[in-house]
């Protein structure tokens, strides 16, 4: 199915949209669309509730945003992805046109919105039940590093995304992708600290600044302002704090978060909290964590497959990074490394739970 272009200011198209999920009719062309491909296919419903079916996904066009719409396609879900310029209309197109993008018989819309304005994306969410703020935004190409204006930015960007979220009518719930940075740095050479770092874990703000973690504490931030304005509106959400991404061709499509998460990666591996999850697992669990969250999901998940502890782990890691296994190690081995221990075990409780109600 191709891609309908919707722009998000036009609200007469979003009734007409509206009318047509609600009448779970078979899609048609629009007039006045510009419309990727020439299939049309009926909209495919489950439980009864087509409007159910149809999400948001901020920044869609990064490799992030990209692997969670294809899990969300995979899924029977139809995906309105917010771009803000011309030139990720094109890239969205190439996708389509590569295969990158995994058209089944579900509806995928761009929408212009600016992710500074607040109105702007309350009219981009119109229709949708959920949104996945990947907040992906923040790797533009050509830069170098993740300043600490980027931090302030990302901060700004998410405020906005959850108030519009908590204004929209028809959003109920919200996924925010956070970082496991959010969690680890602290003091970690006190003996207070707590050996076990899980999803109830916070970093220290002050820690985060006083070594420069731009990154960290720009995630930090966002996720708690995020939580503050979805408890203040009612707003259902769910945070997902990942390790390092790693993947296929990943770290060329987003050097900057990639660099700009290893700031720092000699203590985290000094401490034993370095940790990594594959593109496709991340994309699974933010589907997964979503789809719970009308039973019992809630709060926040830590998302990683392994830490990194073992020297062949390393020298993985620093060739899908481009960076030195020197440079991770710091000249410190396996057996010298005192460990934190970092649980996944709420997400992995909530993986096979799923899991067996599907083979039920």
């Amino acid at each position: 199915m191709g891609i309908m272009r919707l722009e998000a200011t036009e609200k007469a198209e979003l009734e007409e949209f509206r009318r047509m999920l609600l009448s779970c009719a078979a899609v048609h062309r629009r007039k006045d669309a510009d419309t990727f491909g020439d299939r049309r296919e009926a909209l495919p419903a489950r439980n009864g509730d087509v409007l159910d079916r149809m999400v948001c996904v901020t920044s869609g066009v990064s490799y992030l945003g990209i692997a969670i719409v294809n899990q969300l396609l995979v899924n029977g879900y139809s995906v309105r992805i917010i771009v803000d310029n011309e030139e990720d209309v094109e890239k969205l197109r190439e996708m389509e046109t590569s295969g990158e993008m995994r058209l089944n018989n579900s509806i995928v819309e761009v929408v212009m919105a600016k992710l500074t304005e607040v109105e702007s994306l309350t009219e981009a969410f119109d229709g949708c039940r959920g949104v996945f703020h990947t907040a992906a935004f923040v790797d533009p190409a050509g830069l170098s590093g993740y300043s600490k204006a980027m931090a302030d930015i990302e901060v700004n960007t998410s405020k906005n995304v959850v108030k519009a979220c908590g204004l929209s009518p028809s959003v109920r719930h919200c996924v925010l992708t956070s970082s496991l940075l959010t969690c680890i740095w602290r003091d970690n050479t006190s003996d207070e600290v707590p050996r076990l770092i899980d999803h109830k874990c916070w970093s220290d703000e002050a820690v985060c600044i006083n070594k420069k973690l731009w990154y960290a504490l720009g995630k930090l931030r966002a996720e708690k302002a995020a939580w503050e304005i979805a408890k203040a509106s009612g707003l259902k959400l769910i945070t997902i704090c990942p390790g390092l991404i790693t993947g296929s061709d990943f770290y060329r499509r987003s050097p900057t978060s990639t660099i700009a998460y290893l700031k720092g990666v000699q203590e985290m591996y000094v401490y034993g909290l370095l940790a990594t999850v594959s593109i496709d697992a991340l994309a699974k669990a933010h589907v997964r964590v979503f789809e719970e969250m009308k039973k019992t999901a809630s709060g926040r998940y830590i998302c990683f497959d392994k830490v990194i502890e073992r020297v062949d782990e390393v020298e993985t890691l620093a060739a899908e990074t481009g960076i030195s296994a020197a440079s991770v190690t710091g000249g410190a081995s396996s057996s010298s490394r005192p460990q934190f221990e970092l649980s996944n075990a709420k997400l992995t409780q909530l993986m096979l739970r799923r899991r067996r109600c599907e083979n039920e």
